[in-house]
């Protein structure tokens, strides 16, 4: 026998520095269990981000608007004459359709057009300009720059919705005024610009999408907020400080806890028939008012924050409850003076949590008639805030998703954006003040 197969013979088939089968068939195992795992993480990133392309796509032409800028002196005489006739705002529009094709020769374009063409592209100015003149009478005879926004066709026009080969001929526009359009924009009379009315405006009604705005609906969603943050917050903390703290351990208090559970499960549009048969039609309180829809998402709100509340509270240590009451604390000393300080984080998590859960909720607001209310105004006061009817950001993006005009339909997207950057918001500050305030046992 040699010396190579004495030295096999000796060796080892099993031991700490030697793979066995098993080993190899584990590994292998968790190797294949990694890659699953990053296989689901890629598949899911690659789903968000088509979600949030497909919402910026849709959504970023609502914060662009297509305006006409045009520049023209009015003279005493005009304004006299224009004042003295019967139809005034069509006298300014004539003005205004003068000056118009005054610059356009200037810049080299001859394009035949009348008043018809002129009001589907930018309504009627007639009456914008009037209103000028009256509130600043000193601008007369001197050059006056006019910043009009294009109808919602036009805007479509140069966001590509609305083209030559789908167009059809109707009361808001009409292939021979994409030609009017073409040359203004060569002329660099009509352009692009960012749409400021979005953000601060108001709802337009059905006709006109390209006034809307969502800026009363984020004011009637704040005041929404306010209501549910001053009452979820200290009801749901004191009830889950003394479910956690103090209320003895039997069969009632288990059955408090079992329908708490419960609650955070019960779909959302059952408050809203709750809020509706309770605080509307028993309570007579005002319809789509905020403070009605603060209410029923106080309602919906309180198992997150009694849920999350508790169990921050169970994460403190029993060590710090043991240590306050041996030095001579009392029961309630001990909770708030030691456990609630160190359970607040935690606590300011869940309800940050549960109120951008409550920002985004649309079923409530259905039942209470919030999607019905076309907010056209801002409230007068802080009380009207409360008290008056308005709507909120998901109920105006459904009903804008619900327009036949697909003006609507980029309003819509461009409000989704809108929110999301609120619960965006409203969720980082709840990992800040997680991360701030948060301490390692």
């Amino acid at each position: 026998m040699t010396d190579a197969s004495m030295d096999n013979a000796a060796a080892p088939k099993s031991g700490l520095t030697v793979t066995d089968a098993r080993t190899r068939k584990r590994n292998a195992a968790e190797k294949r269990f990694r890659a699953y795992g990053i296989a689901a993480i890629s598949v899911g990133l690659l789903f968000l981000l088509f979600l949030f392309g497909s919402i910026l796509r849709s959504g970023i032409p609502a914060f662009t608007q297509t305006v006409l800028d045009i520049e023209f002196t009015l003279t005493q005489e005009q304004f006299d004459e224009a004042e003295s006739k019967m139809l005034k705002t069509k006298a300014y529009e004539n003005i205004f359709i003068a000056a118009l094709q005054g610059q356009l020769q200037e810049s080299g374009f001859e394009v035949a057009f009348d008043a018809k063409a002129i009001e589907r592209i930018v309504g009627k100015p007639g009456g914008t300009i009037r209103s000028h003149f009256q509130e600043n009478p000193d601008d007369v005879g001197t050059p006056v720059s006019f910043e009009l926004a294009a109808s919602s066709r036009v805007d479509g026009y140069f966001n590509g919705r609305v083209t030559r080969e789908t167009l059809v001929d109707s009361r808001f526009l009409q292939l021979s005024d994409l030609d009017l359009v073409d040359a203004l924009h060569d002329a660099g009379i009509i352009h692009g610009a960012f749409n400021w009315n979005f953000i601060t405006g108001t709802d337009s009604g059905v006709d006109n999408p390209g006034g809307a705005g969502l800026g009363a609906s984020v004011i009637g969603s704040f005041f929404m907020m306010l209501v549910v943050l001053f009452l979820s917050l200290p009801i749901g903390v004191a009830a889950s400080i003394y479910l956690e703290e103090f209320a003895p351990k039997n069969r009632w208090t288990d059955l408090i806890e079992v329908n708490i559970s419960n609650l955070a499960a019960v779909p959302s549009i059952v408050f809203g028939i709750l809020g509706l048969a309770v605080f509307i039609q028993f309570a007579g309180l005002p319809q789509s008012a905020p403070l009605v829809g603060g209410l029923v998402l106080t309602l919906m709100t309180l198992p997150t924050i009694i849920i999350s509340t508790r169990a921050s509270l169970a994460a403190v240590p029993p060590s710090i409850r043991d240590a306050a009451l041996g030095v001579g604390a009392s029961k309630m000393q001990s909770v708030f003076h030691h456990v609630l300080p160190l359970a607040m984080p935690g606590i300011l998590t869940g309800t940050i949590i549960g109120l951008a859960q409550a920002l985004g909720e649309t079923a409530p607001l259905l039942l209470i008639g919030m999607v019905g209310f076309v907010a056209r105004e801002y409230p007068e006061g802080f009380i009207a805030g409360f008290t008056d009817a308005n709507s909120a950001m998901p109920a105006q993006i459904y009903t804008w998703a619900s327009r036949a005009d697909p003006g609507f339909y980029e309003k819509a997207w461009g409000g989704i954006i809108i929110l999301l950057l609120f619960l965006i918001t409203m969720n980082t500050i709840a990992v800040i003040l997680r991360r701030r305030f948060e301490r390692r046992w």
